[in-house]
């Protein structure tokens, strides 16, 4: 048994390989040979559809907004969110718990709630169709999160951390930047992460609150239909390309996430 002890983790990564490995496949046939034949591989190798999203500024210049807001996102998120799970976990005050617990709720919450009071608040003060308007509608799910699981890990650090660091000498602001956000930099990997993989995987609202200037590449990706039906193969290479992002954050992340597992937070 030990010697085929391979053969079952070997195929459930071949199964989540799949659709991934089918995708890209895909993205270098045209829409005629997706439609008309099945094949394992190109039979007619093409490059074109990449060609025209790199050429076109309507499909790169998605990729540029998606990265902007998602970066402008991450940072606020992370930003606000230390300081507030520092506070929850290092002290108590009235209502912490529930207060704790209804920041999680806007995160239960499904975006399509929100999209129309978002759009009719942004429109009146001139945030509509801007990266500031996407980034900061997202903070909405993504702070609560952040807050969270930046809550567990700092739950981990000993309070003798801070007292020896006040004995020292240090005042909060030097001690909390210094000392404290180096100690759980696991934890702010984990948390930019979620960030960055929610804002960048999120339609609804990134499609509800632009329309030219800060168009996401979601919402492109939704606008592929032409007189001849849909354009497959450019579909497919823009879903291959939306998918480099990702992979890099979790390149860089990794171990990061795997710290959160072990400590039972993510």
């Amino acid at each position: 048994m030990k010697r085929y002890s391979w053969l079952v983790p070997t195929l459930y990564i071949l199964f989540l390989m799949l659709p991934i490995y089918w995708l890209v496949s895909m993205s270098f046939k045209t829409t005629n040979e997706i439609l008309g034949s099945f094949s394992l591989f190109p039979r007619e190798f093409t490059l074109d559809n990449y060609r025209k999203i790199f050429t076109d500024p309507t499909w790169y210049m998605g990729y540029v907004n998606s990265i902007i807001y998602v970066t402008i996102n991450t940072v606020i998120s992370v930003t606000v969110a230390l300081p507030a799970a520092y506070a929850f976990s290092r002290y108590r005050f009235l209502g912490d718990k529930h207060l704790f617990f209804w920041l999680l709720t806007n995160r239960m919450a499904p975006a399509a709630v929100f999209a129309l009071p978002f759009f009719q608040l942004y429109s009146a003060t001139g945030l509509f169709d801007t990266h500031f308007a996407v980034a900061l509608a997202h903070t909405l799910f993504n702070i609560p999160l952040a807050v969270w699981i930046l809550e567990g890990f700092m739950s981990g650090v000993p309070k003798q951390l801070d007292e020896t660091a006040y004995v020292d000498g240090y005042s909060f602001p030097a001690f909390f930047i210094k000392i404290f956000i180096p100690t759980i930099a696991a934890g702010i990997g984990v948390a930019a992460f979620f960030c960055f993989m929610f804002s960048w995987v999120e339609l609804l609202l990134a499609k509800t609150l632009t329309a030219v200037h800060a168009k996401p590449i979601a919402a492109t990706m939704t606008r592929t239909a032409s007189s001849s039906g849909y354009e497959l193969g450019l579909l497919a290479a823009a879903g291959t390309l939306t998918i480099v992002p990702g992979a890099i954050v979790i390149y860089f992340v990794r171990n990061y996430i795997a710290k959160g597992f072990a400590l039972g937070r993510v």
